[in-house]
């Protein structure tokens, strides 16, 4: 079987996308070896293929991504023989890819998670800003296989750089309706009105200080908050500042079946992502599908790839600002409305956006690139 080497910036521990893909690697034929960093208090990855986890001395800013760079740089030149190709997920990991394939001349392929240019932290920062767009603008002309993660990027990537770039969105499998489910009482979850938001990372600008400080204005209803990140400790504190424990339960990141399970649980799902930076405008979260294919509608921000999956699809409603009041407002809107309205429109919706179909997308671009 064929090796391919799949490189991450992240721990492998809770990256979906990748494993996904790393699945679809496997189903076709080629073996991945997934390589990624150690971080303290990594949880251990079990997976049908090898995994590689490099401990690094620095955890973030410039020393991280410059030691990122050379010890995946050095894995690929100790082990390279035994790769038929190369897969880079995100920009912080395109440059040793890169310099594989110009090496061995051996297949290359780009998923590009984000508009990791215009990312918010970068924001504010034109050196390390110039940095990126200085090794994104060298290697992505030159680039024949790239994904994406919707239709907008891909967009701005295809007019700026004249490349190909193909849609690949990260959506849940169909199977994720045969998980077993369990009921609220067993999550600890309390009875009555659910709403749901969560998220890997909710990190500033995400809204979640917005939905927290909207349930001052909302009774018999319960918001669930489940992830982790910068935001997500400030709304335990909020939380607390504002007299709202009964109100609002707050949960750490879960194992995605667990995770899903809780999702089912609730009446309405939150995603209340701003555009203040272009990554943002322009993104379309994965927690926007996990609503949808845990059957419940979704009360959304007004971007452009949300808006047209949200209205598109009919599977909800979007919020006219991200006034706490308003917010509000518009939660007891949409859970006054009979949740049989929203039916139809989330299963066209889980029939259109799914891996079981969207995965063979990935099987066209491995056959133009000649490995398999």
């Amino acid at each position: 079987m064929k090796k391919i080497a799949v490189l991450v910036s992240n721990d492998l521990s809770h990256d979906q996308r990748v494993r996904k893909t790393c699945e679809v690697l496997l189903h076709h034929g080629l073996e991945p070896v997934l390589v990624g960093r150690l971080l303290e208090g990594s949880i251990d990855v079990d997976r049908p293929y090898e995994t590689v986890r490099f401990p690094l001395k620095h955890t973030g800013g410039a020393r991280f991504y410059a030691e990122l760079q050379k010890v995946l740089d050095r894995f690929l030149r100790s082990r390279g023989n035994e790769f038929a190709g190369v897969w880079a997920n995100d920009l912080d990991t395109l440059w040793p890819a890169w310099r594989f394939h110009k090496r061995t001349g051996k297949a290359i392929i780009y998923d590009s998670h984000e508009y990791f240019t215009e990312a918010a932290g970068l924001t504010g920062r034109p050196f390390p800003k110039k940095v990126w767009e200085t090794i994104e603008g060298r290697i992505f002309p030159r680039l024949s296989h790239v994904f994406t993660v919707n239709e907008s990027i891909a967009e701005i990537y295809r007019k700026k750089y004249k490349v190909d770039v193909q849609v690949l969105r990260n959506v849940p499998f169909l199977k994720t309706q045969e998980i077993e489910a369990r009921s609220r009482q067993e999550l600890g979850l309390p009875e009555g009105r659910l709403v749901i938001l969560q998220g890997a990372f909710m990190d500033k600008d995400r809204g979640i200080v917005e939905a927290v400080e909207a349930f001052q204005h909302i009774d018999d209803v319960h918001l669930l908050l489940v992830g982790a990140g910068e935001e997500w400790q400030r709304a335990q504190e909020l939380r607390k500042e504002l007299g709202l424990e009964d109100k609002i339960t707050i949960k750490p990141k879960l194992p995605y079946e667990e995770l899903v399970q809780h999702t089912r649980n609730a009446d309405l799902g939150l995603s209340l992502d701003k555009g203040l930076h272009f990554n943002y405008y322009y993104s379309l979260p994965n927690k926007l599908f996990d609503y949808i294919h845990a059957g419940i509608p979704v009360l959304a921000s007004p971007l452009p790839e949300v808006k047209r999956v949200v209205e598109g699809m009919k599977v909800g409603q979007l919020i006219p600002d991200w006034e706490p009041k308003n917010i509000a407002v518009a939660i007891e809107r949409m859970l006054s409305i009979d949740k049989q309205e929203w039916k139809s429109g989330l299963q066209e919706a889980r029939e259109t956006f799914n891996w079981d179909t969207e995965s063979q997308k990935i099987k066209v671009m491995l056959e133009q690139a000649e490995l398999i």
